[in-house]
């Protein structure tokens, strides 16, 4: 469809000051349009509401065909987010029966999340039923995930109870998956005790040597020892014990062996000490810990959060080592920190002149792409894409 000449004038035209009621019967073509829906969106926010409700009145006919459009979606959320109270009922009623379909389309879903932080309970709880059946589907997918981390965010934990018990069965395969991952992560974030414990923190518990070896499962085992409580922690260490030295020499387990030693308790820590020191006066396993690309942030983490008793416990032992130590290219990131250590008798977190030297970064997890404030993919051109101010 050719551009119209108010569009034309309105792009090209920089003398002219347009104001919403200029663009009146061309509303949907705008919001369509990069600038145009940028234009709109900015008006919105400041709008007489007579003035809204003309914009509106051209919007709604054309509802389906800008929420799912890259610039119109964000006109959408913009009337979600501004409009009235019969303006976000009438748009609700334009999603009903559409929730599953526009929450798998890479605009839909940035609607379908804007509806549920701003709509009320009872409209929620419509939209969230029509995804009944469909869950695992949504998780799995790079728009549905968005939607279902904004169910468990947003919508109180009694209405979506479905949501939860499909993971039940699910968990090591869906904290595996790069969406699924972080559905995971919000349902430990959000939901009751007793949703978790009713099949989603067993497994987690159950299989944690598996997820922390895991590009993904790993960030899920990590949470429960940053977030979760004492007695999970105590619980992933003894799954995770007589395991600790190769685990600690993993590329993805080191991480989770570093939040072992910094979340969990005294006794925790010391039986992960003994097992690093080994049976022998060689202390084999710590030596290749130190050696190790890996483990031996580890080690540094180690020296770090351990109490001054256990410190003095391993420096005595590494001293013997420091020496060979420096032939390796790992061994080198310790050994200037354990002789520090030795010479000056200061706990580490006060060698702030000798810090460990920084770890290479995990992988991110997949990008947000279908999340609503993603919008810097949809236009390109800075800013957001058609959102203002990257608000999208």
């Amino acid at each position: 469809k050719p551009m119209s000449t108010l569009l034309e004038g309105f792009k090209t035209n920089k003398s002219r000051r347009f104001e919403l009621p200029d663009l009146a019967d061309h509303i949907v073509e705008f919001s369509s349009d990069q600038h145009g829906s940028r234009f709109i969106q900015q008006k919105l926010e400041t709008a007489e509401p007579d003035e809204a409700a003309a914009v509106f009145d051209e919007v709604l006919p054309a509802a389906h065909q800008l929420i799912t459009d890259v610039f119109g979606n964000y006109v959408i959320q913009k009337f979600l987010e501004y409009g009235t109270e019969t303006q976000r009922n009438q748009l609700a009623n334009e999603l009903k029966g559409h929730v599953l379909s526009l929450s798998l389309q890479m605009y839909g879903c940035r609607v379908i999340q804007k509806a549920l932080e701003v709509f009320d309970e009872a409209n929620q709880t419509d939209m969230v039923n029509e995804l009944d059946g469909h869950v695992l589907r949504c998780v799995r997918d790079q728009n549905g995930n968005h939607v279902v981390q904004k169910c468990i965010e947003r919508v109180p934990p009694d209405r979506i109870q479905f949501i939860v018990q499909s993971f039940y069965g699910n968990v090591l395969s869906l904290s595996t998956h790069p969406y699924g991952c972080r559905v995971i992560q919000r349902v430990l974030e959000h939901c009751t005790p007793e949703q978790k414990m009713g099949g989603i923190m067993d497994e987690i518990l159950r299989e944690a040597t598996q997820l922390a070896q895991d590009q993904y499962g790993n960030y899920v085992v990590q949470h429960v020892l940053q977030h979760g409580g004492e007695e999970e922690r105590r619980k992933i260490l003894a799954t995770l014990a007589g395991q600790i030295v190769i685990l600690a020499q993993h590329k993805f387990a080191s991480n989770v062996i570093e939040k072992c030693l910094t979340y969990c308790g005294v006794k925790e820590r010391q039986i992960m000490i003994t097992e690093m020191l080994g049976t022998s006066d060689e202390n084999e396993p710590l030596q290749a810990m130190m050696k190790d690309q890996f483990a031996n942030y580890v080690v540094q983490k180690l020296l770090e959060v351990c109490d001054e008793g256990q410190r003095d416990q391993l420096l005595s032992r590494m001293q013997v080592h420091l020496p060979n130590l420096k032939k390796f290219t790992y061994g080198k990131h310790i050994v200037a920190r354990v002789e520090k250590l030795i010479n000056s008798n200061l706990p580490p977190h006060l060698l702030t002149s000798n810090l460990p030297t920084p770890k290479p970064n995990l992988p991110p997890l997949p990008g947000a792409t279908g999340s609503a404030d993603a919008g810097a993919d949809a236009g390109g051109e800075g800013e957001g894409g058609g959102g203002e101010g990257g608000e999208g």
